[in-house]
């Protein structure tokens, strides 16, 4: 004992000292305010070690006149809808390599959708037209996988075709170029292969509303947020891939992608 203090003055601050110290370890061994945790989907940038953080994926339906004729719509009187998948259907895939995705369940029907991404960095709600493009801070290759049969049926029962569409592994694309050395892509050439034979096969300048356009319309239903992407839209002759077929995707000014399905096909 310290001379000078009495054996209640030890065990007084005896007691404090150990609470402190069962204070100190529990802050040092303190759990997360979370009851678990998940890991935080990004993309690659291209000559560069930041990855961009995927917040949400937004897609805009039948923004190429002729895929909307094909789809039975008539795009000189339809409006921009949109819809959207969960972020984790992103599935990266690195230029000069070939990604993997499975054949899902529950479709017989399973297509390929090309399509220009863009992502932001930044939002905000009302954007006008002539500043949305601040906002991106870059973009990609994409295609849109869609369960079709469930996306029909969904539309014949008159019920939300989400199923259809936001599925896992359903946004494969490839890393992130940036803006500032593409340019902003608003013409150039757009196709798809299957196998080696091209099925898709357009101009981005085909687009019914640009990409300032799609974040201008997208922010007045929604406040936009850095993280954000934008699905485009894709040019006509959509159509089907099975189990073993190989997609190459190609937009003027990035790298491609390509993406193998995997897993049985169902007959």
């Amino acid at each position: 004992m310290v001379e000078g203090m009495t054996r209640r003055t030890a065990v007084t601050v005896g007691a404090a000292g150990t609470l402190a110290a069962a204070a100190g370890a529990s802050a040092a061994t303190a759990v997360s305010p979370h009851l678990f945790t998940i890991p935080q989907m990004t993309v690659p940038v291209v000559g560069n070690s930041a990855v961009f953080p995927v917040r949400r994926i937004y897609c805009i339906g039948r923004n190429y006149a002729a895929h909307a004729r094909e789809m039975g719509s008539d795009p000189n009187r339809e409006a921009p809808f949109f819809f959207q998948k969960p972020a984790d259907a992103v599935v990266v895939v690195q230029p000069g390599s070939t990604g993997a995705i499975d054949y899902p369940t529950l479709t017989k029907n399973f297509h390929y959708e090309i399509e220009l991404v863009a992502f932001l960095k930044g939002g905000g709600r009302n954007i006008p037209v002539e500043k949305a493009l601040d906002l991106v801070v870059g973009y990609s290759v994409g295609i849109d996988m869609t369960r079709r049969d469930l996306q029909e049926k969904m539309k014949e029962e008159r019920k939300p075709w989400e199923i259809g569409k936001g599925f896992d592994q359903s946004a494969p694309m490839g890393p992130i170029t940036p803006a500032d050395k593409v340019g902003h892509l608003a013409k150039g050439r757009i196709a798809l292969s299957v196998n080696g034979a091209v099925k898709q096969n357009s101009d981005l300048s085909n687009m019914i509303w640009s990409v300032a356009e799609q974040i201008a319309q997208l922010s007045r239903a929604n406040e936009l947020f850095a993280g954000d992407i934008i699905f485009s839209g894709t040019p006509e002759n959509v159509g089907p891939v099975v189990s073993g077929d190989t997609m190459v995707g190609m937009i003027a000014g990035l790298p491609d992608l390509t993406v193998k399905v995997g897993g049985p096909t169902p007959v």
